[in-house]
């Protein structure tokens, strides 16, 4: 664990946000160049960099296991959402920082934790891996590009394996081991309401002229009833979600909840958050209130997100989100929509010999029965490998239980998690490979 938080602290200390708008593109090139020369040092006699077709670059490495050992996948991503406030950090963001038991820096959880992580795990076991080990760790995973999407279908000899590990989830509670067997898609959408040739004075024209960003908002605000649940026209809000529950409680307290402030949406917070679609606001572009004129406004646009359940396509919902904002559009205002992105949800098996392994491997390291659960947020990569390699088993861990706080300032990792996730990892390449050399149906990939 030393090495793990030294490596933990050099990663972190890279700005890796893949967005050359904001950070130089060497802070990701040199993010990569560190865990290449991390998987030299742990002994990968192959390792490289490869540019995607976006322009970033992926790291990998294969070491070759026994004669007739299966061959497990590791994946990870080495990007990072940018700090956004630095003032609301209570620690520097690019500086892993221990304060009450936890180490805080952008990205110690998403994902660069779960890097260390799998590199924690293979120097624990050394020379004397049990199996195949490739390992891959993207580049731009959280600018929702598809690099290495559309890399891996045109080099799929590369990446195959028996066992996919996907460490970009996380436990529903420090210390409850999980396994993630499905992710919400997702759909975004640009729309630009029109109403006036111009901004117009609002006390010589204000009670007849048709405001835009009141329209918009009218708009924005039929995407969820009275109770919060979404309602967008076209996709079923009532399902259940079957597996593991979340306690109302431990959610308000996960998400910082205030006081007095009601939960969204009617059902359980497992069914809200893991088996119905979820609409938000990303942003509004209309005047800000500092510098604010007495003006009615003539135009206004809203980027929505819109996240969708494991059984809704991704395009169908798309289409659904579309027809619905034209059909509340209020005062015959001028629609315009651009489409963002479309990813489907992802479902994984949850039966055979290498979830039997990481189950075993779980309930060993954590000394209790994982549970199963749904995961709110997307990762469209799963579906691309689950097409690629439809015999391998994608098994969804991580150390990015909800008190990390991804994506938000004063992103932390539990350090107990990350040593366990790491131990979880190496039992669980033995366990697998003792499973699948017992199995009369198994096999490896080269």
């Amino acid at each position: 664990m030393p090495q793990a938080r030294s490596d933990l602290a050099e990663l972190v200390a890279f700005r890796s946000v893949a967005d050359e708008r904001q950070f130089p593109p060497e802070e990701c090139e040199r993010a990569a160049r560190w865990i290449l020369d991390a998987l030299g040092a742990a002994g990968f006699p192959e390792h490289q960099a490869y540019e995607m077709p976006d322009g970033s670059n992926a790291v990998y490495g294969h070491v070759p296991g026994p004669a007739g050992a299966p061959t497990v996948l590791l994946y990870s991503h080495y990007d990072v959402q940018p700090p956004l406030n630095e003032e609301a950090w209570d620690t520097p963001p690019w500086e892993l920082t221990e304060k009450d038991g936890r180490w805080y820096g952008r990205g110690a959880a998403d994902c660069k934790g779960n890097v260390v992580a799998h590199l924690t795990a293979l120097r624990a076991l050394g020379d004397e891996l049990p199996v195949g080990v490739k390992f891959i760790a993207e580049g731009s995973e959280e600018q929702a590009s598809d690099g290495l999407e559309r890399f891996v279908p045109r080099q799929p000899d590369l990446l195959a394996a028996d066992a996919i590990v996907v460490a970009d989830t996380g436990n529903v509670a420090a210390g409850v081991p999980t396994m993630t067997t499905s992710l919400r898609g997702a759909v975004g959408m640009v729309v630009n309401v029109r109403t006036l040739a111009t901004s117009l004075h609002s006390g010589a024209f204000g009670g007849s002229a048709p405001d835009a960003l009141a329209a918009l908002v009218r708009m924005l605000a039929s995407l969820h009833d009275d109770r919060g649940n979404t309602v967008v026209r076209g996709l079923d809000a009532t399902r259940a979600w079957a597996g593991a529950e979340y306690p109302v409680e431990q959610f308000r307290l996960d998400a910082g909840v205030l006081d007095g402030v009601e939960l969204l949406g009617d059902g359980e917070v497992a069914d809200l958050l893991w088996a119905r679609p979820a609409a938000t606001v990303l942003g509004i572009d209309c005047p800000p209130v500092v510098g604010a004129t007495a003006s009615i406004q003539p135009e206004a646009r809203a980027l929505i997100l819109l996240r969708i359940p494991p059984g809704t396509n991704a395009d169908d919902a798309q289409n659904a989100l579309a027809a619905h904002l034209r059909a509340v559009a209020p005062w015959g205002a001028r629609v315009e929509l651009e489409r963002h992105g479309a990813a489907d949800p992802f479902t994984g098996r949850v039966a055979g010999p290498a979830h039997g392994a990481m189950r075993a491997a779980m309930e060993e390291a954590y000394r209790r029965e994982p549970v199963t659960a749904g995961q709110g947020g997307s990762i469209p990569l799963c579906n691309i490998l689950q097409e690629t390699y439809p015999e391998a088993e994608i098994l969804l861990i991580g150390v990015e239980e909800p008190g990390c706080q991804i994506h938000a300032p004063n992103e932390s990792v539990d350090p107990k998690e990350l040593e366990r996730l790491a131990l979880v990892e190496a039992l669980f390449l033995g366990k697998y490979a003792k499973m699948l050399s017992s199995s009369t149906d198994g096999g490896a990939r080269p």
